[in-house]
């Protein structure tokens, strides 16, 4: 549980830190595509992106093992569910890695 609790503080540190970045100017032209490109070509902000990425992921996928865990109970579930938490939340990361990799042109 103390990681469901790190990764909800932490996500909201970096998504608070996200906000701030929009607001370094004017919300129209923050939108615009020069602008969003560029973002990908500053390491911070893609660290930042890379960070928030990870932190939900964890958050989010430990929370729906919890409940698939009390949903049912036997052997065979708690075993399973686990693992296919895992490989899915492993499948979102790289996914998401692959579009911020992408769009930075790394």
């Amino acid at each position: 549980m103390k990681i469901h609790y790190l990764t909800g503080i932490l996500s909201l540190f970096a998504v608070a830190v996200h906000i701030l970045f929009r607001l370094i100017m004017p919300f129209g032209q923050s939108l615009e595509y020069e602008n969003v490109v560029a973002n990908y070509h500053n390491i911070y902000y893609v660290l930042l992106l890379e960070s928030i990425l990870i932190l939900i992921s964890i958050h989010g996928f430990n929370g729906l093992r919890v409940i698939l865990l009390e949903l049912k109970q036997s052997p065979r579930w708690d075993s399973t569910i686990p693992i296919l938490v895992l490989i899915s939340m492993i499948g979102v990361i790289a996914y998401g890695t692959r579009t911020i990799v992408i769009a930075g042109g790394l």
